[in-house]
């Protein structure tokens, strides 16, 4: 059975993102199909949920580094929506401004976001936006129905990671993500429900597609390149192997810690032109 891979090239060839299955036909193209197995609502989310994963987590290595902002934005008690779409419709109109005012800067602005409803009652917005020395600012004028908490990615240590996977898992949290307790069981979903977007100006690459003789048991990495993140399951559709991997430069590497002395450069260099 033939395999069959797919290679998002990210950040100018710097990230390569793949993923490898079984094509469910023998013989590889034109060849017979194997018929599709029955799947279980609780499958379908699970692989709903990696796809959804997946998707930010390529945006992210496309579109942000770990200098950029990772930011919090709370309601204060009086100013808490009664609704998502009136959540939605907050964040519309401070992001307003935020886009005047990177367009004034000359800057072109990129963000992912998702607004979370606790079970509690509670709301906030988490916020991913690229740095451009002024960010911490522009947000702490446009936000003003609560507060907000401010760090860069890398910062956050308990959500970073080089390939950003922990950071787009936590970024597209909803109403049925149960997470891991020390003892391994699953704990009760902490939102009643959630609503994830990004910026219109971040579309990803079309991937580069071949067909493989056969799967290979191990990746090996191309010369200059480390294996980032790696999952592999099984397709509940198929019933056969499946893997996604990030590969990432070394250049990439010195890219980030590049960026790290960069932004620091720039926040130092927006302080001094305050009065």
């Amino acid at each position: 059975m033939a395999t069959k891979r797919k290679v998002y090239r990210l950040r100018g060839g710097t990230v390569l993102d793949i993923d490898e299955f079984h094509d469910g036909r023998y013989g590889g193209p034109g060849g017979k199909r194997e018929k599709k197995r029955e799947t279980t609502t609780e499958q379908m989310k699970e692989a709903n949920r990696r796809t959804k994963v997946k998707s930010c987590q390529r945006r992210m290595l496309q579109y942000f580094r770990s200098g950029d902002c990772f930011a919090t934005l709370t309601y204060a008690v009086q100013n808490r929506p009664e609704t998502m779409e009136q959540a939605v419709t907050d964040f519309g109109k401070a992001w307003r401004m935020v886009r005047a005012e990177y367009k004034k800067r000359g800057e072109e602005l990129f963000w992912m976001r998702n607004i979370e409803r606790g079970t509690k009652g509670a709301w906030h917005i988490h916020v991913i936006i690229n740095e451009i020395g002024e960010t911490a600012a522009i947000l702490q004028k446009a936000w003003k129905k609560g507060g907000i908490y401010i760090e860069t990615i890398k910062q956050n240590e308990r959500l970073y990671d080089t390939s950003f996977r922990k950071l787009a898992e936590y970024m597209t949290k909803d109403g049925d993500t149960k997470e891991k307790k020390q003892d391994g069981t699953l704990a009760k979903p902490k939102l009643r429900e959630a609503s994830y977007n990004h910026s219109r100006n971040m579309p990803l690459p079309d991937p580069e597609k071949k067909y493989l003789k056969r799967w290979k048991e191990e990746v090996k990495p191309p010369k200059g390149y480390y294996i980032a993140d790696y999952y592999e399951g099984i397709n509940p559709k198929t019933g056969y192997k499946y893997r996604r991997y990030t590969l990432i430069s070394l250049e990439r590497r010195r890219e980030d810690d590049g960026d790290r002395h960069l932004h620091r450069a720039k926040r130092k260099r927006s302080a001094r032109k305050k009065p």
